[in-house]
């Protein structure tokens, strides 16, 4: 567990002002097609799980059979990198006693479906998540009204909410804060926004925003292609 958190790539955030996200407030992480914003998440969420909180995983994409699917393969991966042994079956009872996941597919997903699904756990099984990962949303087409919704639910529900954005290598729009496309007009409402850029056989994680703080210098981690681990210390 320990080994893991070492090498998570939230270890980008211990170089960062608050040495995290904190409850009721959001982060976004940027990539284009096939970086692999879905499985940098995925480690994301085995960061939390992996330090006993507790979290509800959104997938706006893909059903829960699916959603599953990669986190058992993610374990696997994670269990054959860094060599778990003994604990094996712990990590994997930790998984799924203190995950959820919801998936919306067809469109269907709405800030107030998701309101009344988070209270239904909440009163019915005693499941309320220290985080949530919502994934597949697409900003193009979501509104800035989506965002504001989702900020109020992290306050409501007092998680932090971590979301996924597609970029595209045509569209080369960056505000004068230095927040690329499609967040250029949203990073008002993202406590913390990342990018992942593929770098000749590494993939760079970098903070683009930090909270409040008016100037972020180059804070990033390089993460191994197929892993998704730091290859530095921090």
């Amino acid at each position: 567990m320990k080994d893991f958190i070492s090498v998570s790539p939230l270890k980008v955030l211990e170089k960062s002002s608050r040495k995290g996200l904190g409850r009721g407030n959001l982060a976004v992480l940027i990539a284009r097609a096939g970086v692999g914003k879905t499985a940098c998440l995925i480690r994301i969420a085995f960061d939390k799980l992996f330090r006993q909180e507790k979290l509800v995983h959104v997938s706006l994409e893909e059903g829960p059979e699916k959603v599953t699917s990669y986190y058992n393969v993610t374990h696997s991966d994670l269990v054959r990198a860094l060599n778990f042994k003994d604990e094996h079956d712990e990590y994997r009872m930790l998984i799924d006693r203190n995950r959820m996941i919801l998936a919306y597919l067809n469109q269907s997903f709405e800030i107030e479906r998701l309101r009344a699904n988070l209270k239904n756990l909440a009163e019915n099984i005693n499941f309320s998540p220290d985080a949530i990962i919502v994934d597949g949303l697409d900003f193009e087409k979501a509104g800035r009204t989506i965002f504001e919704g989702l900020k109020q639910i992290a306050e409501e529900f007092k998680a932090e909410i971590w979301l996924s954005a597609l970029s595209h290598r045509h569209i080369t729009d960056v505000n004068e804060r230095g927040i690329p496309y499609p967040c250029q007009q949203l990073d008002d409402l993202f406590s913390l926004i990342l990018q992942l850029q593929p770098e000749q056989s590494e993939i760079v994680l970098r903070l683009l925003k930090d909270h409040d703080n008016p100037t972020v210098h180059d804070v990033s981690v390089t993460l191994d292609p197929n892993t998704f681990l730091t290859l530095e210390t921090v």
